[in-house]
């Protein structure tokens, strides 16, 4: 119940907050700092698809707060009000250090685990003097999963508990109304259940975003793993970008509970096909650390 509460409680201030801001403050704000109109912005209306990196990074200078919010399971009926008696949530820090490079922390209460990531921009979209179809970017974070382990005759070393994830993002604004995103991911777990099961996990995720109108974007994301965790599913997510303006609040059903990059890739237990569907919501709040006349000369 208190989690519930707070959840709610985090949504309405946030809302209400960027509302009140999002006319002054930017999430990405590349253009404006470093006066480059050549530079292609906006192929993705966030930082995130729906759980997945997207090619966009927040502006220098500015730390973004999210709340990545899931419910429980709709097929559990009314008498758990369809999933929304169960929450899962991630409480994340984004901070732009350059106009190619931002890093993040996050703690999510699924597992108790813990993340970090960088994500640095290596080829960015461009049209005019120097026509570049395509932006790139490399994305790598670890996670920590720090809930308890049952007690066994194996006591596991605090590396054990260490995954790590290493992304290539290769995106394009194919238009104003259409963008497109290969996303080729490594997963590395240090320590696996059993010797047949490998540490390491190949999977191609593709993700894109539809206009619906000047403020509504429709996005999906979904994840092609090519060895698999028994058990687990591919897991795929739709959701509704609304833009206010210089901000997203993002709603969308997907399959998955965690909200790392191992367990919605890897460890997705529910399904599409039976029902097994969570709703969710990702907002955050903008905050300007370092003034643009601070940036102008930091180049990578």
């Amino acid at each position: 119940m208190f989690l519930r509460s707070l959840s709610f409680g985090a949504l309405m201030v946030l809302i209400i907050s960027t509302h009140a801001t999002a006319q002054t403050v930017d999430l990405f704000s590349e253009n404006n700092y470093f006066n480059n109109p050549d530079i292609i912005t906006g192929t993705f209306k966030s930082t995130r698809i729906v759980n997945g990196q997207s090619i966009e990074n927040v502006g220098p200078g500015i730390l973004d707060f999210s709340i990545l919010h899931r419910f429980g399971a709709l097929s559990q009926g009314a008498y758990n009000f369809f999933g929304l008696d169960q929450a899962t949530m991630r409480l994340g820090l984004d901070y732009g250090i350059t106009d190619r490079l931002m890093i993040g922390i996050g703690r999510s209460t699924f597992e108790k685990q813990y993340d970090g990531f960088l994500k640095f921009k290596i080829i960015r979209q461009q049209e005019g003097q120097r026509n570049i179809p395509f932006s790139l970017s490399y994305a790598s974070s670890l996670i920590y999963k720090s809930l308890l382990d049952p007690t066994t005759t194996y006591t596991p070393y605090v590396s054990d508990k260490f995954s790590f994830s290493n992304q290539l993002l290769l995106a394009s604004k194919v238009n104003e109304y259409f963008s497109l995103q290969l996303t080729p991911t490594i997963i590395h777990y240090n320590m696996v259940d059993t010797k047949t099961i490998p540490n390491d996990f190949y999977s191609l995720g593709i993700g894109f975003r539809q206009r619906i109108s000047k403020r509504v974007n429709i996005t999906t994301e979904y994840f092609r793993r090519f060895n698999t965790l028994e058990g687990y599913n591919d897991p795929l997510s739709v959701g509704v970008d609304i833009e206010t303006g210089g901000h997203v609040f993002q709603l969308h059903v997907s399959n998955s509970t965690g909200m790392t990059d191992r367990t919605f890739i890897n460890e997705t237990a529910g399904s599409w096909a039976k029902g097994d569907l969570r709703f969710g919501f990702n907002i955050s709040r903008v905050f300007t650390i370092r003034k643009p006349k601070e940036l102008r000369d930091i180049k990578w």
